[in-house]
């Protein structure tokens, strides 16, 4: 297998007249971006660093996001992405962590990081900065399994462990990627998703297909809508929050969105409820993945033409990757058995950077471990059922959070649930219910439990079902159940 760099050199070579990057205030050829990104690898060694040393970016979504992750890749460097929807007290636990030896980044979210580590900052110092170097390859020796990326968790459980990520398993989840979605030299890529996590990976197709992509700082249904419409975007990564935000946009049904696709979705569950929607108001455009910072994007795929017929499911096994799942003791269980999920192959991370009792805990004879409770069924679709710390154990009995959630969601005016355990004192834990209602619908509480009643078994039901206006979610779009379910459990934790 070829590393990152090989392949960008022949896609600068092939495409070089081509557009490879825009936002609203530039565009640059791949001729360009080849100047561009040689230049900053070459600025990036003229400062000291040296293969595997950490170089850390912190902003919006921008262009320089996709010449980073091209000098990198030339120069053996190792990319730390800072989420910049995280709080600084987060941005500076992972550049401690991560030994980053410079900080690239926007000049408001760096100036509020307390951190001893030099900076360059976006605009005319980085672009006056770079200038001076030349635009050649840096020719740096690098192989498929060194290490491109150290992407932080989202650390709903705990302190983010840095994933370290190769050249291996970044080109193994493209290509899986590019397969699945069926794209080619005709696709546009929008990003709105953070290019510092699941959008990355469409950046990554798009470089190698030597297409055009295009960047949005945020993520606003309406206009994203217009922009899909007036750049004629073919392929978006979304998180479900995004999903059901557009779908439920007033102006979709004025909009043309034939151009569009594919629509690659990951990052958390969907109710199958919200997916049959999603397909019935957008075609049958949406590809589901499975992944992890540990493995990404596509441990399992679920084709855009299987999706509306298999709606609780992820999908079958990726190209480049194993998977099993097995009980408590590490023992392959039979089809249609709950228990963890655990995959190897090259999709895998190489380690925990740092982090060598994480690492042991989550490798384990080659196999990752995801955390993640699922079954196979006899076709082999996987089904996620939750989290394995997110169980909840009401008189012996293990519940999961999802499958309530499942239900709840049949409810037409329910937009979004999170279920979880709290203290009971006869039965240990007891199920509870939030419940955000569907553009200020009134939703009762005696709705939902008879609803429940007809789908659960009864020590499913919620014993408590609380209606709110939102749910906290970190900054990837995933809900924060630990958060939520922290507050009943006091020092009970």
């Amino acid at each position: 297998m070829e590393t990152l760099g090989a392949i960008y050199r022949k896609t600068f070579g092939n495409f070089s007249d081509s557009i490879a990057v825009c936002d609203e205030y530039t565009s640059y050829t791949y001729a360009q971006l080849k100047e561009r990104s040689f230049r900053l690898a070459n600025a990036l060694i003229s400062f000291g660093l040296k293969k595997g040393d950490r170089v850390a970016i912190l902003a919006s979504n921008r262009i320089e996001h996709i010449e980073l992750e091209v000098a990198a890749a030339l120069a053996g460097l190792i990319k730390v992405p800072l989420n910049y929807r995280l709080h600084p007290r987060e941005h500076e636990y992972m550049l401690q962590h991560s030994g980053a030896s410079i900080l690239l980044g926007e000049d408001n979210l760096i100036e509020i990081i307390d951190v001893e580590i030099p900076t360059i900052r976006f605009g005319i110092e980085y672009e006056s900065w770079i200038a001076d170097f030349p635009d050649i390859d840096p020719n740096v020796e690098i192989n498929e399994d060194d290490v491109i990326t150290i992407m932080y968790t989202s650390g709903t459980t705990g302190r983010p462990k840095g994933a370290m990520q190769t050249h291996r398993n970044w080109i193994s989840c493209t290509l899986s990627l590019i397969k699945a979605s069926d794209m080619s030299d005709d696709d546009v890529v929008g990003h709105v998703a953070p290019l510092t996590h699941g959008s990355l990976a469409m950046a990554y197709s798009a470089l190698f297909l030597g297409i055009k992509q295009i960047i949005f700082n945020k993520f606003e249904p309406q206009q994203f809508l217009e922009a899909i419409e007036s750049e004629r975007i073919t392929a978006v990564f979304l998180v479900p929050t995004m999903v059901n935000l557009m779908i439920h946009e007033e102006s979709l049904s004025k909009r043309d969105l034939s151009s569009l696709r594919t629509i690659n979705m990951a990052g958390a569950p969907m109710a199958a409820e919200k997916i049959k929607l999603a397909i019935d108001l957008l075609g049958p455009i949406i590809l589901e993945t499975y992944g992890q910072a540990e493995a990404p994007l596509t441990i399992t795929v679920m084709p855009k033409d299987e999706l509306k017929d298999w709606p609780s499911s992820c999908g079958k096994v990726g190209i480049f990757t194993e998977m099993k799942i097995v009980d408590k003791y590490g023992q392959e269980v039979p089809a249609g058995t709950i228990g963890e999920i655990i995959c190897n192959g090259s999709l895998v991370m190489k380690r925990y950077w740092n982090n060598p009792k994480a690492t042991s805990e989550t490798i384990k004879d080659g196999w990752l471990y995801t955390g993640d409770l699922g079954w196979v069924d006899e076709k082999g679709y996987l089904h996620i059922v939750d989290r394995s710390k997110d169980v909840i154990i009401s008189g012996g009995a293990n519940i999961y959070p999802r499958e309530v959630e499942e239900v709840l969601n049949l409810h037409p005016g329910v937009k979004e649930t999170c279920v979880f355990g709290i203290p009971d004192e006869k039965w240990g834990e007891s199920v509870c219910a939030y419940i955000v209602p569907r553009n200020q619908q009134t939703v009762s509480e005696q709705e939902l439990i008879d609803l429940c009643k007809n789908h659960l078994a009864s020590f499913k039901k919620p014993k408590k079902i609380c209606i709110m206006d939102c749910l906290p979610k970190n900054s990837y779009g995933k809900i924060l159940r630990k958060e939520i379910r922290d507050s009943y459990w006091g020092s009970r934790i």
